[in-house]
């Protein structure tokens, strides 16, 4: 299978011995990051620096003319990125022998929630989450459409990989999470992710039911988990919770919400990108999920992108419904997280990608080669001369 490794820029520029050091590794492609969320990572190789702090979302190459004008518009990185630090990596890494192609964080964006916050999921309560923008307003969906394009069509890329084309809800991994307090289970977090920005309640109102009676029906069957009752159960949970309804009602407006956003992304990146140009979204089968998978519909997604990034660190079920809706040239690409400090477990690489490919993966993604240790890197490489 064909191997890609994430990279993001600060991994490469100033280091001339990053480009060379991933290629050995035995993977044919780097997934390079273009536009991304705030973080902070460490580079232990760098012969500069050893922490990047990236303090706000942004995009990694200077931003286009067509957000002239516009209010909503991405930001250039600061220090950790300056300049063209995309195009900067990829010739380097093309030098070195590798297929790039763009890696974009879209709907995932807490500096445009703390300067916009009319722009953010708002939950039950009217709490906004500044992290996640609610992807049904009109003004951020051509944001989202836009910078999908922009970012993903970069020069040199081969294809691009999608990430948070969808929606963001609770379940974030923000700065200094304190929020596992209490376990809200598969339901829970699809009830304190549900939006009810203005845009949203008159969706819910299209749907047939009262907004309000909605946010009530989910603050109420909140409350006993708030008191320590214990959360199981997915999607049926949900509907005995809100009642079949109510719940029905939210899942048709945000599914068709999910995916005309997700159909307008692909049409305008196609549109801009040369033939031959692969896409695919970074996604999860159940399609009310949130957050950097999105959740979609197997079917309908295939018929959309060329392929889709399905999370496997903790196992491969999740390839199985796209590989029964694969088509001849669909991609499945497992990600495996390679960091033994974040989860992953390089050495299992070998039999992981295994089990993959017998659920249907016709290529493998390894998180992350800029943030692996020495030892993770070399069971990689070892895992993968192996194939």
């Amino acid at each position: 299978m064909k191997a890609s490794a994430f990279v993001y820029p600060w991994d490469v520029n100033g280091d001339p011995e990053a480009p060379a050091r991933i290629a050995a590794l035995g993977v044919e492609q780097v997934t390079l990051a273009s536009a991304y969320h705030s973080t902070r990572a460490l580079t232990p190789r760098h012969p500069r620096h050893r922490i990047v702090t990236a303090e706000y979302a942004a995009v990694l190459y200077p931003v286009g003319n067509r957000w002239a004008g516009r209010g909503l518009r991405p930001c250039p990185a600061g220090r950790w990125a300056p300049g063209n630090a995309w195009e900067e990596a990829a010739e380097a890494l093309t030098a070195a022998g590798l297929e790039v192609h763009t890696w974009a964080v879209l709907a995932h964006n807490s500096r445009m929630g703390a300067e916009n916050p009319d722009t953010s999921v708002v939950n039950a309560y009217g709490d906004h989450y500044p992290w996640a923008p609610c992807i049904a307003q009109p003004a951020t969906r051509a944001y989202l459409v836009d910078l999908a394009a922009e970012a993903a069509v970069r020069p040199g890329a081969r294809g691009t990989e999608l990430e948070s084309l969808g929606w963001y809800g609770l379940q974030h991994l923000h700065a200094h999470d304190k929020t596992s307090g209490v376990g809200l289970g598969d339901a829970g977090q699809y009830l304190m992710s549900l939006c009810f920005c203005p845009v949203c309640r008159a969706g819910y109102g299209e749907q047939g039911v009262d907004a309000e009676g909605v946010a009530a029906a989910v603050r109420d069957a909140l409350e006993p988990l708030w008191r320590g009752a214990a959360a199981d159960g997915g999607w049926p949970t949900v509907e005995k919770l809100l009642g079949e309804d109510r719940a029905a009602a939210t899942r048709a407006w945000r599914d068709t919400t999910a995916r005309t956003l997700q159909e307008e992304a692909v049409t305008a990146v196609r549109a801009a990108a040369p033939d031959g140009f692969r896409i695919l979204l970074h996604a999860d089968p159940v399609p009310y999920h949130c957050g950097a998978n999105v959740g979609v519909d197997p079917a309908h997604i295939l018929c959309v992108a060329d392929g889709v990034v399905v999370p496997c660190t903790g196992g491969t079920a999740l390839l199985a419904p796209f590989a029964e809706q694969a088509r001849e040239h669909t991609v499945l690409a497992a990600n495996l997280t390679v960091v033994s400090g974040m989860g992953g477990s390089p050495g299992t690489l070998a039999a992981d990608a295994a089990r993959a490919r017998a659920q249907g993966a016709t290529e493998l993604r390894l998180y992350h080669a800029g943030l692996a240790s020495d030892g993770d890197l070399t069971a990689v490489r070892e895992a993968l001369a192996a194939r």
